[in-house]
């Protein structure tokens, strides 16, 4: 007699399992827990064999019933159904070894190591959210280019034209190396090339002319937050590094007496260690700032959490809004790197190259050949010092004159 789902409900257990059947070799295993089993038992090469196919009620009759069918069609066709569920079995793990995910995260894996902590979690943010919900699951061999373009398409759609570039850039790096690892054989983001929207070049914006720097100069000079941000403010525009770099600084890095701060290749943006030479108003900065802070591993500490963290990543930002800078329209924590590639260039006359290696962007020879962190660092050193020299100049002109200080907001 087949067994009903009400009969299969109402099951109770016993001090010893029992079994209840239905048809064509199945039954369920009432266990004295209470738990029960699907089974099937069947004969192959004269062999009696069982298959489980699930707990009850999770697996329910007819599917257990279907899972008995398709194994009696194995035996129909010559194949034990035990050796047919270890072979499916072995290739959905290889398949789960060889999603997109397990890739990604194999592939992050490796780069970490290379990254900026603000690049890894641009990078991690940029899968997990983004990548991994539409394309994680699959095995990466059977992406095609329009599984990856519709992908990218429904970040385009959002507006995030830059994220949607940047998702087939970190898509391609993944696919190459799945290619490399011999997971796949093609790499979809390469036929993608002009698929999406150009994206809309934004620059921050920065003062390049004397006057308004000169303003901006006196206005930080007056600043009236405290003295570890006030000191990171004026630092700004004499190193000109990127903000992640200078609100992360720290003291291990600094070396007061020969005048440099070196950076390690994990802390910058292409991956290279960086040398900025410290002119003297930036080194007497430090030096003042040192019984405040130099206990502490970051140079700008964190004001809640001073021995573990440096100071946020709007810090600078909000200095300068503070002052009456308008940090959208006129000029921003990343405008001080503008402002010195201009000026040093137009009204100073320093080599283009030297300031781009200033800049840690990286310049390459002739060759092609990307210059060191140490590549024309006397050159630097001086111009980095006639920069902090004319800074001052400028400022000391403005004191004189009519300038009046403190208006940067858009009319």
């Amino acid at each position: 007699m087949a067994l009903t789902d009400l009969k299969a409900k109402q099951a109770k257990p016993r001090d010893k399992t029992y079994r209840l059947s239905d048809e064509k070799g199945l039954y369920l295993e009432v266990h004295p827990s209470g738990s029960r089993y699907w089974r099937h038992k069947y004969r192959f090469n004269g062999k009696e064999k069982r298959l489980a196919y699930g707990v009850y009620p999770e697996v329910t009759l007819k599917e257990a019933r279907n899972k008995r069918d398709e194994s009696r069609k194995a035996l129909s066709n010559g194949i034990d159904p035990s050796t047919l569920k270890r072979v499916r079995k072995t290739a959905q793990q290889e398949a789960n070894t060889n999603s997109f995910e397990a890739i990604a995260r194999e592939w992050y894996a490796k780069q970490l190591p290379t990254w900026a902590d603000t690049t890894a979690q641009k990078r991690l943010a940029l899968l997990e959210n983004d990548l991994f919900p539409w394309l994680g699951a699959r095995p990466v061999s059977e992406i095609t280019a329009l599984d990856l373009l519709t992908t990218l398409q429904r970040i385009e759609n959002r507006g995030a034209k830059e994220t949607a570039h940047n998702g087939r850039q970190v898509a391609g790096q993944i696919f190459r190396y799945a290619r490399l690892t011999q997971r796949c054989q093609h790499d979809p983001a390469q036929d993608l090339r002009g698929a999406l929207a150009p994206k809309v070049t934004t620059h921050r914006p920065a003062i390049t002319e004397p006057s308004e720097l000169a303003q901006l100069l006196l206005a930080i000079e007056e600043y009236k937050g405290t003295h570890i941000v006030r000191s990171l403010l004026a630092l700004c525009p004499i190193l000109f590094q990127r903000p992640g770099e200078m609100i992360a600084m720290e003291w291990s890095e600094l070396d007061l007496k020969a005048g440099e701060w070196q950076l390690p290749a994990d802390k910058m943006k292409m991956g290279i260690a960086h040398i900025v030479p410290l002119p003297q108003q930036a080194i007497a900065i430090l030096e003042d700032l040192q019984p405040l802070t130099g206990q502490f591993r970051y140079v700008f500490p964190s004001q809640s959490k001073r021995r573990t963290h440096h100071a946020s990543n709007g810090t600078i930002n909000k200095a300068l809004q503070n002052i009456g800078v308008d940090t959208k329209t006129t000029h921003c924590a990343h405008g001080f790197r503008a402002t010195a590639r201009t000026m040093l260039d137009e009204q100073l006359g320093f080599r283009v190259e030297w300031i781009e290696h200033q800049l840690a962007h990286q310049v390459r020879d002739a060759l092609g050949r990307a210059y060191n962190r140490t590549t024309h660092l006397p050159q630097r050193k001086e111009m980095m010092q006639r920069w902090a020299d004319y800074l001052d100049q400028l400022r000391e002109q403005a004191k004189g004159s009519d300038i009046i200080t403190g208006s940067f907001k858009a009319s």
